[in-house]
């Protein structure tokens, strides 16, 4: 009463599911057949999408095909579809094709599926379907957000729930850079993968995007990247020449970071600013300099991140003073020299080589006298002496020396 109940279709539906039963029996100890005419193809499709699956035979001798999942289930009997899956649906049934799509693939669907040709003896053909997950976002993420000029850095990327493993791969503008990655299995085959890559910035890195590049057969172009900022410069400008006494001087103070510094000061290091300078915002002004204000100016920058500083030393010179015109090539040098604004200095070898000149001639001279002296050396009488033979007293000397004497004419002595 049942059977009779059925309809024409029902009934052979019946008896085609019957009868694929026996030979599913039968073929289930069967192995494939080399040169067969069974064809079939692998398929790799991205977890959420459609699969493909067809059987295609080569010469058909109107025998039946058959596709089984891979737990040896029926899903298609020629163009009846006796498994309960609407995913599965007929895209063409001929004698010499049976296509049928899987759409909305999941994990679960990943493994063999099973084409058959009901020949003598049977023939079997395999198609195995592989689910592809990509990766979710890449995560970068970096130890600092900004980093000073000659430090190093490091920045991770991570590819998080790919099947297979996702490659990744590092760019610094347009120069590929080596990192260091793991890769952590999951459950049902799922990977998640990390690069860390490390690297010394300079100031030219500034605003160079580095990228990271996630390679998986799921998806194409998939990458995250991240601009690196280096740490604020601080530059204090002076100006050009001498700084001299009773002149005017203006420092500027230009810094530049990211964020961009917020906050500049200026201080003299050790000791107390003068006190009629002038701060205004990053300038600083000092009026009729003297040499009490020498000493380190520095100005300091600050950001969020940090601060830098740069120093500026003052240095006051005397006053400039005007010179007769020059009359010989030295001193033409030497005022060249202090119009290049090299400091005064005395030539002692100068001094010294005058002091010596002076000093051997006074030696000459006193040699000199000396010897003029010795040559003029002998005795001398004077008038009193010739006299005093025969004199009681000084004055009957001078009396006999005087008229007494016949040869007072002999010798005569006159003092100059």
């Amino acid at each position: 009463m049942a059977i009779s109940g059925l309809g024409s279709h029902s009934i052979s539906l019946f008896f085609y599911v019957i009868f694929a039963t026996f030979l599913h029996k039968g073929a289930a100890q069967t192995i494939s057949v080399q040169g067969q005419n069974l064809v079939t193809n692998n398929v790799s499709v991205v977890e959420g999408e459609t699969a493909i699956i067809s059987c295609r035979v080569k010469n058909n001798d109107d025998s039946v095909i058959q596709l089984l999942n891979p737990n040896r289930q029926t899903i298609y009997f020629r163009d009846v579809r006796p498994l309960k899956d609407s995913r599965f649906q007929l895209v063409n049934f001929s004698d010499n094709e049976l296509l049928v799509s899987l759409s909305n693939v999941s994990l679960s669907d990943e493994g063999r599926y099973v084409c058959q040709l009901y020949t003598d003896p049977p023939q079997e053909a395999y198609a195995d379907i592989t689910v592809l997950v990509p990766p979710g976002n890449p995560i970068l993420e970096s130890r600092e957000e900004i980093v000073s000029e000659g430090n190093e850095t490091e920045i991770t990327c991570t590819a998080m729930g790919s099947k297979p493993a996702s490659t990744i791969k590092w760019m610094k503008g347009d120069q590929p850079l080596q990192g260091e990655a793991t890769v952590e299995e999951l459950y049902d085959r799922m990977f998640t993968v990390t690069s860390r890559l490390r690297l010394t910035v300079s100031k030219e890195d500034d605003g160079v995007a580095v990228i990271c590049i996630i390679d998986h057969p799921a998806v194409k172009d998939f990458q995250a990247q991240k601009y690196l900022e280096v740490q604020l410069e601080i530059v204090v400008e002076f100006p050009e020449g001498l700084t001299r006494e009773g002149e005017n001087l203006e420092l500027t103070c230009k810094a530049k970071g990211k964020p961009q510094p917020h906050q500049i000061n200026w201080l003299k290091v050790d000791d107390d600013f003068p006190s009629h300078a002038v701060i205004t915002g990053s300038d600083l002004f000092i009026e009729n300099l003297n040499k009490s204000y020498n000493g380190t100016y520095r100005c300091v920058a600050s950001n969020l991140v940090g601060e830098a500083y740069d120093d500026y030393i003052l240095y006051v010179y005397d006053v400039l003073t005007t010179t007769p015109p020059p009359t010989t090539t030295t001193i033409n040098a030497f005022q060249d020299s202090r119009a290049d604004g090299a400091p005064q200095k005395i030539d002692h070898a100068v001094i010294g080589g005058i002091v010596a000149v002076v000093v051997f001639a006074m030696l000459c001279l006193l040699i000199v006298l000396g010897r003029y002296f010795a040559r003029h050396k002998g005795t001398y009488f004077t008038h009193e002496a010739k006299g005093a033979d025969d004199a009681a007293d000084a004055d009957t000397a001078i009396i006999n020396a005087e008229g007494g004497h016949n040869n007072s004419d002999d010798k005569k002595e006159y003092y100059i």
